[in-house]
C-alpha cells in the first residue's frame, strides 16, 4: 500500500460516495474504485459495503480508519517538526473560535506570539459555535479553539483563558431601556432573541429562565451575536449577550441583569494525546503564560 491510497480511503470513508470522493481528489472513479479494491486485495478483507448510491464502512474499516487516520497525522508531525527543526519558514497553525473573540481577544494574542516568536507563521483562523469548533477539533481540523467548555470531552484539555459578563438588551425605545438594572422575570415578559442549541451559550440561558418558572417567546434564533443584537435593535425582541464590543457598537441599550452569578469563561481546547508540533507546543506555552485564569 501507499501514502496515496491511504489519503483515497480516509476521503471515501469520510464522503461515503465514490463520484464525490473522487471529484474531492480530482481523479477519476475508476481511479478511486481501482486503489481502493487493491487496498482490499492486500488487507484481504472488505472495507466498505455498498447502501444503495452510497458506501459505508465495514466493521474493518472502521478499525482501519483509526489507525490510518494516527498514522497520518503522526506522518505530518514528523514533517512540521522536521521543518522546525531546519528553520524552514512556514510554520502552520488553524484556529477556532466562538464569535465574541474575533474582535479583540484573537488579534492580540496573535500580535503578541509573533513578536515573542519573532519568525514568520502562516495562521488560518475560523469562527463558528462551540458545538462545531471541538467537533472539528476531535476531527483534527484545527490544533486548538477557543470556545465555552463541554462536559464529557475527555479527548479534550480546556484551559480558561479569558471571562465575559452577560448583559440583557433590549431596542433603545423599549420600555425596559430607562431601567439601571433588569431582572430575569422582566425579560421573560418579551420576546426573546436568543442563541440556538449549538451555542455554547444555549443552555446557560435557558437554565436562568428555568429557576424562574419562566418559558419565553422566541422570536428568533441566531448563533452569531453582533447579528443578534442587530435583531433587538430592530425591535425584534430583547436578549441575553456576552458584553462584548460587537454588541456594544450597536443601537441596543446594554443592561447588567440583577442577581446574575453565573460567570461565562472562554476556554483554550486542545487535543490531549494528538502529537504536537513545535510552534504548537510554543503557541500553548505562550497562552498558558500570558492569558490563563483560575476559576
Amino acid at each position: 500500500m501507499n501514502l496515496n491510497q491511504l489519503t483515497y480511503f480516509i476521503t471515501l470513508a469520510q464522503i461515503q460516495h465514490y463520484t464525490k470522493a473522487a471529484k474531492r481528489l480530482d481523479i477519476t472513479q475508476p481511479s478511486l474504485s481501482y486503489a481502493i479494491s487493491t487496498l482490499e486485495e492486500e488487507l484481504e478483507v472488505p472495507l466498505f459495503e455498498r447502501q444503495g448510491r452510497n458506501v459505508s464502512l465495514t466493521k474493518y474499516g472502521e478499525i482501519f480508519l483509526e489507525y490510518v487516520q494516527r498514522s497520518l497525522q503522526i506522518l505530518q508531525t514528523g514533517v512540521e517538526q522536521t521543518r522546525e527543526a531546519a528553520r524552514i519558514p512556514g510554520s502552520k497553525l488553524s484556529v477556532g473560535y466562538i464569535y465574541t473573540q474575533g474582535g479583540i481577544f484573537i488579534p492580540k494574542v496573535v500580535k503578541g506570539f509573533l513578536e515573542d516568536q519573532k519568525k514568520q507563521i502562516e495562521f488560518y483562523f475560523h469562527n463558528d459555535v462551540s458545538s462545531s469548533l471541538i467537533r472539528d477539533l476531535k476531527e483534527e481540523r484545527y490544533d486548538v479553539i477557543f470556545c465555552s467548555k463541554a462536559e464529557g470531552e475527555r479527548e479534550i484539555q480546556f484551559t480558561p483563558v479569558g471571562e465575559e459578563q452577560l448583559v440583557a438588551i433590549v431596542p433603545l425605545s423599549h420600555p425596559l431601556a430607562e431601567k439601571p438594572s433588569v431582572t430575569i422575570k422582566e425579560l421573560g415578559e418579551y420576546p426573546q432573541v436568543s442563541f440556538p442549541p449549538s451555542s455554547g451559550l444555549y443552555l446557560v440561558i435557558e437554565e436562568l429562565f428555568e429557576k424562574e418558572h419562566i418559558v419565553p417567546k422566541k422570536a428568533f434564533e441566531i448563533e452569531e451575536d453582533s447579528a443578534l443584537a442587530g435583531m433587538v435593535a430592530e425591535g425584534f425582541g430583547v436578549g441575553i449577550v456576552p458584553d462584548v464590543p460587537a454588541v456594544r457598537n450597536l443601537p441596543v441599550k446594554r443592561i447588567p441583569i440583577k442577581n446574575l452569578k453565573y460567570r461565562r469563561y472562554v476556554y483554550m481546547g486542545v487535543l490531549k494525546n494528538r502529537p504536537r508540533s513545535q510552534i504548537l507546543e510554543s503557541f500553548l506555552s505562550y497562552i498558558e503564560k500570558n492569558y490563563r485564569i483560575y476559576e
